[in-house]
């Protein structure tokens, strides 16, 4: 299939503090078109699947991970973590039945985890002294769930300790666009056991603006990680609809951006 040569060039996203290959896409510089332009990411949509494996192709390339398969699942709003291993690893495109999680972490080589976005926060954590990586899927009800904290322990769990683990919040929705009604604020208050207030405010019309990724930064203080090893992409999705997909600003009508993270 000839692509051309017309689309943008592709801006990966990546932290300062991770060193491992890594990333998070744009919507730009990739092969879709229509809803899809450019690089939709999301194998589910109803896209073309040569054009998401091309897009696939680049943003991998673009992260420096050369694999051909890789660690994804059905998103489905929980707190489920996995541990995974190759055996997990799956191609990049087609419409295979998937597993239901939101997060997942591995100890393994070469082990590529992908979550998909468009407002809700990709994070990616990784010590590096352990050789332990993971990827998180947290809208607000992952996040409520204390899904940071099942992602932690899991790493934990695999030999990872609280002062070595860096983590980054990439980008999503933010405050100023994140209208959300007082039950949201309500699980916020009780996962931050009421130290919340400064995370949002009330408007006129008795909604509240939310600052999600604070408190997923907060959550992640909560659990003994360091506030110098959180990293946060400050880029709201919603307000950037030529840079990202937004669910919210397009009504769903929409590919998906992917966050990526592998240990060498």
């Amino acid at each position: 299939m000839n692509w051309g040569n017309n689309m943008s060039e592709i801006n990966t996203i990546k932290s300062s503090i991770i060193s491992y290959p890594h990333g998070f896409s744009t919507r730009t510089g990739g092969v879709s078109e229509g809803i899809f332009e450019s690089l939709n990411l999301g194998m589910n949509r109803g896209d073309d699947p040569e054009n998401v494996k091309e897009n696939y192709h680049r943003f991998l390339k673009s992260c420096g991970i050369e694999a051909e398969e890789f660690v994804c699942g059905q998103q489905v709003h929980g707190n489920n973590v996995m541990i995974v291993g190759k055996e997990h690893a799956r191609k990049p495109y087609g419409y295979d039945e998937l597993f239901q999680a939101d997060g997942y972490v591995t100890a393994g080589s070469g082990v590529p985890l992908v979550i998909f976005i468009a407002d809700c926060i990709p994070l990616l954590m990784a010590d590096e002294e352990a050789g332990v990586v993971a990827a998180v899927h947290s809208g607000w009800r992952s996040t409520v769930q204390d899904i940071e904290r099942e992602a932690v322990n899991k790493m934990l769990s695999l030999g990872a300790t609280k002062d070595h683990i860096k983590a980054c919040i990439g980008p999503a929705i933010g405050r100023c666009c994140f209208e959300v009604g007082e039950e949201v604020i309500e699980e916020v208050n009780s996962l931050l056991e009421g130290d919340a207030a400064d995370l949002y405010n009330r408007k006129d019309n008795g909604k509240f603006m939310l600052d999600l990724k604070g408190v997923v930064k907060r959550s992640m203080l909560n659990t003994g990680l360091s506030e110098k090893n959180i990293d946060i992409i400050e880029d709201c999705t919603m307000c950037m609809p030529h840079k990202y997909w937004s669910h919210r600003y397009t009504g769903g009508n929409r590919g998906s951006q992917a966050a990526i993270i592998m240990k060498r």
